[in-house]
């Protein structure tokens, strides 16, 4: 499995800014612009939230295993990458959304005098630090879970 680079991210968060700012103002030179939800800081921060609860339970039970205290259960290889698949996929899509939200954003700067406009480029600004947490707790979440290297350096790679 291949770690998340930070360029990878930053990329889709970039593009998906442009293509949004973009569009916000094709979409309103034709009509209105569709309001950012409220609920989508929400939901961000609560995949950031669960996402960091699952990093911190994994580590606390791996460094229970590694001190082989008694009664400290293990963590299943299959249950660790399924929540690092997870992580993964989470860091995505919140590079995705953060960067259209936050293109969303930029275009309503412009029109700050209109407190409509001005809560939805505030609800715009909170998505996308929602989407840096969620972001930022799969790459713990990935550290957590990365297998110690090995110090065998003689072994040839695999083809």
């Amino acid at each position: 499995m291949k770690q998340l680079r930070l360029k990878v991210l930053a990329g889709l968060f970039v593009v998906a800014g442009i293509i949004a700012w973009g569009a916000a103002r094709l979409w309103d030179s034709v009509g209105t612009l569709p309001s950012v939800p409220i609920a989508a800081p929400i939901v961000l921060a609560a995949i950031a939230a669960v996402l960091t609860a699952t990093a911190l339970s994994i580590r606390s039970r791996l460094r229970a295993q590694r001190d082989r205290r008694p009664g400290a259960k293990g963590v299943e290889p299959l249950m660790a990458a399924r929540a690092v698949v997870f992580g993964q996929a989470s860091a995505l899509v919140a590079a995705l959304v953060a960067g259209m939200y936050g293109g969303v954003g930029v275009f309503l700067l412009a029109s700050l005098d209109v407190p409509a406009r001005r809560d939805q480029a505030l609800y715009a600004a909170f998505s996308v630090l929602a989407g840096i947490g969620v972001i930022a707790a799969a790459l713990f979440l990935e550290r957590v879970c990365r297998l110690p290297e090995d110090d065998d350096e003689s072994r040839a790679p695999a083809a």
